[in-house]
């Protein structure tokens, strides 16, 4: 290891030397015979991890840098880490990370705005310590800014902690400071090479090049044409063609290395720390002139200085601030721009030579740069006259930080290639599919796979980010133009990459994601909420339906019918639970308006031809409160196919209200309520889960059942929420999705679990202990009867190879064959209702949520979306004090109120917002009752003026709700 630079605190790892400045490259006794892993420098101490994962630092230790309480001036081991295999370092100005093979973070040193990620409230923390909150998740890198933290996981997450005084930690500016890793969401589901911290300021770089940057840019270290801070990442468009892939920061400037080995530097140039030959500030990047025409491998930057290797001439360059001896060219002096840091200096080209060679070779080349001649030497001009004293280096990593800077060598007899950051380490990269982790994947023989091959098949096909970073067009330089025009996926790879995956031979993997995933990626990933902000969605259905009708598929490449406008309808996964409610009530409202209308044009014919009979263009039930079950049938049975599609109008006999939605809304809750009443036997009541479901030992019609279907059908049809106490396998089946394990769990907890037990038993003795056969045991008038799940179920036994058939089998009984005639008669007469495409768009708990509503309550939302008319406003005292006492009211209460005044105690799948009350004031005294008008959600409120007054009159109204009478 060669040493240069600030030594005042022994940060050098020298030993007890005078000097307190080194002014050139000086060899540490301490690394002879010992291979560096990692450097991590901070302002007054340094931290080398070697090859067998050991943590050796040095340097100031007044807050605790140093971990250990021994020796500052020469290299001292961490012994706390001692039982850890340390991969990788960084510090910042009094803190550092360690981070250990198995993805685990370390830290210790100064704590005075969390930068350490720890639990407590110490200032400092002198022994290093696990940063718990991490302990989950599987760390590749570690970055640290002065007096902030990143971490980046194998997931493509990063973590963030410690001072946002400049909006370093890019969560915003709410927070001062973070004392617990954050994760960064707003860069969820992009592929990361690698992170980068400065001073103040944080960099993060895609696998394709793109760079996001936040955090303090007073000189424009952010390379975003100005000098405001950033508190959210902001992407630094100016470097998006440049095919950066890697980036290094030094307390305000920033250096960017291509894929040609060109290096772009910005931010502050006082010291000539840019290398531009100025010592100008540059607040958009700009590419070091003096590196042109040669390839640099790697860099690296101080506090005020930046370091560049040249690996052809074997050489390191320099240049910024010089004070401390940090750019090894043997002064004090600054440097403007590129600088050879002093050194016999050897190139590696691809062989070890004998000593003699190696160092007559250096002196050769070095005399031809001199002349200005590039030509390589060779054997013939060698020349003797080298003394054995002289020591030549061969580089293999530069590192810096502070005001230090160290170069890892090795001699040309036992030289190996120097690293090259552009092409990264794939210990510190994240998952990825790509060629040579499937064909790790398949080396493991059928079965379950190792715990560690397991978590990283979840964590590649669970991360957004991985996905996005995986088949990439790395044959060439495509992904580097990745944008919105181009996806940068080489799609042949990714085709058979996935045809390597789903081999029959081995089926471990997929069933290793499907166990994990259920699927990759959840439905609701792909909603687009703004959806209805952005465009209107009833004309929109309304234009796909013509374009159906008329055959008109614009979607799918028709030239000729160009001018016809795309319809978002045509991609009916980006609409979400709330969008999908609003088409399908613009779906019926369109049948109902062709039903009306048909049933005008009979009507119209009727009066020319007489034999053509006048319809009513609404379909109407006259019921009695005391037979509405009786009466419904009646009228139904007599119903044609083509009525169920005009708009529902309920007349109670003997009552004269006018239905304009109130009465249809109580229709729907006393016929459901007197269906689904157990005097029928219809259903059966299943006391655990408080849930129905269709119950095979009823004695009534399958016509009953069909009634149901129809009702629910023209609920949703006529948007009226209804009482049902289903499962979710109910919306499941509608849809034509099966029921599974989770639904049984739904059902019948205790029977749910005993299954889960089953399939989690990891013993072989399942026969002995479960005593199990392909059999279900069912309740028949008090009677116990046995019924085969399969042909000879008696006699097959349940073992570890059939148990998930069995569980199958028993999910496929209580949901499907014991109920299949009366499910049946539900299914037809629900689709004779409510069939069609747009239905088939929901998933099964959105149709559930249409159906029946939800219970997600925010009663200060109802407030909010209030309206008041007569002489009532939001401040009106009596207004004031209807609120002050419906706040007060219990939760039973409040949701009979909506009874009361809605016709359900449930909230439709809109939300609170979509539910508008109407608050009015009338003429009566204070000794009449509020009343309700559910057709409008119109409440008509007296003028109270006392608060128990209006409480016990407003109790009283809502605890007497049925009935219809005109006021």
């Amino acid at each position: 290891m060669l040493c240069w630079g600030n030594a005042s605190f022994g940060q050098l790892g020298l030993g007890g030397i005078d000097e307190e400045i080194v002014l050139e490259p000086r060899k540490s006794d301490f690394f002879i015979n010992k291979r560096v892993r990692d450097v991590g420098c901070g302002l007054r101490h340094t931290v080398f991890v070697l090859d067998d994962g050991t943590v050796y630092t040095c340097g100031c230790n007044d807050l605790g840098q140093l971990g250990h309480e021994k020796s500052r001036k020469k290299p001292e081991q961490v012994v706390a880490l001692d039982a850890q295999n340390i991969v990788a370092v960084s510090c910042g100005e009094a803190h550092t990370l360690a981070l250990n093979d198995k993805g685990q973070v370390y830290a210790w040193g100064l704590d005075s705005d969390g930068q350490l990620g720890l639990v407590g409230s110490e200032e400092c923390i002198r022994v290093p310590r696990n940063i718990k909150s991490l302990s989950d998740i599987q760390i590749v890198q570690v970055a640290c800014g002065y007096y902030h933290s990143l971490a980046l996981s194998k997931a493509s997450e990063v973590f963030c902690w410690g001072q946002n005084k400049y909006g370093q930690l890019g969560l915003g500016t709410d927070c001062k400071k973070q004392t617990s890793p954050q994760l960064l969401k707003s860069l969820l589901g992009i592929p990361f090479m690698q992170v980068a911290a400065g001073g103040a300021h944080s960099f993060v770089l895609t696998l394709s090049g793109a760079i996001f940057g936040w955090g303090r840019n007073k000189f424009g270290q952010l390379g975003l044409n100005d000098e405001n801070d950033r508190y959210v990442p902001n992407l630094l468009k100016s470097l998006r063609s440049q095919k950066i892939v890697y980036i290094c920061c030094g307390e305000d400037h920033t250096a960017a290395l291509t894929k040609e080995g060109g290096v772009f530097t910005f931010g502050a140039g006082g010291y000539g720390q840019l290398g531009h030959n100025s010592t100008s500030h540059e607040i958009n990047p700009r590419k070091v002139f003096e590196l042109m025409g040669s390839i640099v491998t790697e860099i690296a930057c101080g506090r005020q200085h930046t370091s560049a290797f040249v690996p052809s001439s074997g050489r390191i360059y320099s240049f910024g601030l010089g004070g401390n001896g940090q750019l090894g060219t043997g002064s004090t002096s600054n440097r403007k721009s590129p600088f050879t840091v002093k050194g016999n200096w050897y190139p590696y080209n691809g062989q070890c030579l004998p000593d003699i060679e190696a160092r007559s070779c250096h002196v050769v080349q070095a005399g031809l740069e001199l002349l200005g001649s590039s030509d390589p030497p060779t054997l013939a001009s060698q020349s003797a006259g080298i003394t054995d004293s002289e020591e030549y280096f061969c580089v293999k990593r530069i590192f810096s930080g502070g005001d230090q800077s160290f170069s890892h060598y090795s001699s040309p007899q036992n030289c190996g290639p120097p690293d090259d950051f552009r092409c990264p380490n794939p210990t510190k990269q994240i998952w990825t599919v790509n060629e040579a982790l499937i064909q790790k994947w398949l080396s493991y023989p059928s079965g379950r796979f190792p715990v560690e091959i397991a978590n990283e098949i979840d964590g590649t096909f669970s991360s957004s980010g991985c996905l996005n970073g995986s088949f990439l067009a790395v044959s060439n330089d495509d992904h580097y133009r990745t944008g919105t025009r181009f996806s940068g996926v080489d799609m042949n790879a990714a085709r058979l990459l996935f045809h390597k995956l789903i081999q029959p031979d081995h089926p471990q993997i997929s069933q290793q994601v499907n166990e994990k995933m259920g699927q990759i990626i959840q439905y609701d990933k792909f909603y687009i909420h703004e959806v209805q902000e952005l465009i209107d969605i009833r004309n929109d259905y309304i234009n796909w339906v013509q374009q159906q009708a008329y055959g008109m598929d614009v979607n799918h490449g028709l030239t000729e019918l160009a001018d016809i406008p795309v319809t978002i309808c045509t991609y009916p996964f980006v609409f979400d639970a709330q969008a999908k409610t609003t088409l399908l009530q613009t779906d019926a409202v369109l049948q109902m308006q062709m039903a009306i209308d048909q049933a005008h044009r009979q009507n119209v014919s009727s009066l020319f031809l007489p034999v053509i009979e006048s319809v009513n263009p609404c379909l109407i039930l006259v019921v009695r409160r005391e037979n509405i079950v009786g009466d419904a049938m009646e009228v139904l049975r007599k119903t044609k196919n083509i009525d169920y599609k005009k708009p529902l109008k309920v007349i109670f006999v003997g009552e004269d209200a006018v239905d304009a939605g109130g009465v249809r809304k109580e229709f729907f809750l006393l016929i459901m309520r007197e269906l689904l009443d157990p005097k029928y036997g219809m259903f059966r009541y299943y006391e655990d889960s408080r849930l129905i479901w269709f119950s095979d030992k009823t004695f009534e019609d399958s016509d009953l059942f069909h009634l149901i279907g129809v009702i629910c059908g023209l609920a949703i049809y006529n948007c009226t929420i209804v009482d049902l106490h289903f499962p979710l396998a109910l919306y499941k089946k509608l849809l034509k999705k099966k029921p599974s394990l989770d639904d049984l769990k739904e059902l019948m907890p205790d029977v749910g679990r005993s299954m889960q037990q089953l399939l989690d038993y990891p013993e072989d003795d399942i026969e002995e202990t479960f005593c199990l056969n392909f059999t279900i045991t069912v309740e028949n008038f008090g009677a116990t009867e046995v019924k085969e799940l399969v042909l000879n179920g008696a006699d097959t036994a349940v073992n570890k190879q059939n148990r998930q058939e069995f569980v199958d089998a028993y999910v496929d009984y209580i949901f499907n064959k014991s109920v299949a005639s009366l499910f049946d008669a539900f299914h037809a007469g629900f689709h004779k209702v409510c069939g069609g495409k747009v239905l088939l768009l929901f998933q099964p708990n959105e149709l559930q949520a249409m159906v029946i509503g939800n219970t997600n309550y925010d009663w200060k939302e109802l407030e909010k979306n209030t309206e008041y008319k007569g002489e009532y406003w939001a401040e009106h005292p009596t207004i004031k004090i209807f609120w002050e006492v419906f706040h007060e009211l219990p939760l039973e209460k409040k949701k009979q109120f909506l009874l009361f005044l809605t016709g359900s105690d449930r909230i439709p799948i809109l939300g609170m917002k979509s539910l508008k009350l109407v608050i009015q004031s009338t003429g009566g005294g204070e000794e009449y009752l509020p009343v309700s008008h559910t057709c409008f959600n119109l409440l008509d409120l007296p003028k109270y003026t006392e608060k128990e007054t209006l409480r016990s009159k407003l109790i009283q109204a809502i605890d007497h709700n049925e009935g219809f009478s005109l006021i």
